[in-house]
């Protein structure tokens, strides 16, 4: 009778924490990426990159754009208010990650390619705005005076600096440019 018990509470324990975990996987499915936040960016850091919340893994993001009028071939515009770019720390979490390398202590995005070296990119000003910058892993509004095509695909850019190169990693976001209809 003893032994039963035992059993019996070793049973419904074992529920309680599988019960637990699918609540946790859950949770973390339903938000498609874990939320960023969280303390200061340092060298040798696995990091993950969110845009609009999503890793842009199956499919490209959605960055919603206002363009007055017919959209025309080539037709550039700004980004709508209330859409981010992120960075964080991806813990457990398993998926494609950057690294910081040996000297990074920022995180750039760069809407678009990146400029080919970390000279250049720490006074860039390039057609379509200057990168978003972090020092904290944390989200961020995409700025409104971003210039962006107004339709068509791209790519977000997530680059560690300053560069090491052989040791950092950065993080690439597919993008699709869309006007609301």
């Amino acid at each position: 009778m003893r032994n039963t018990k035992r059993i019996r509470g070793a049973v419904a324990l074992s529920g309680v924490g599988l019960s637990m975990i699918v609540v946790t996987v859950a949770s973390v499915s339903a938000a498609g990426a874990p939320a960023p936040g969280g303390g200061r960016i340092g060298p040798k850091q696995e990091f993950g990159a969110l845009v609009n919340g999503k890793t842009g893994r199956k499919s490209p993001v959605v960055i919603r754009m206002s363009c007055p009028g017919a959209v025309k071939a080539g037709q550039t515009g700004h980004p709508e208010r209330g859409q981010t770019v992120a960075v964080f720390r991806p813990e457990d979490i398993v998926g494609s990650f950057g690294n910081t390398g040996a000297h990074g202590r920022t995180i750039w995005a760069f809407f678009g390619a990146p400029p080919p070296s970390a000279a250049s990119a720490a006074g860039s000003v390039r057609a379509g705005g200057g990168p978003v910058t972090f020092s904290h892993y944390r989200t961020k509004a995409i700025p409104t005076t971003e210039v962006f095509p107004c339709s068509g695909s791209g790519h977000v850019t997530f680059v560690p600096l300053p560069m090491s190169p052989g040791s950092e990693q950065d993080v690439v976001i597919p993008v699709r440019y869309v006007v609301k209809s």
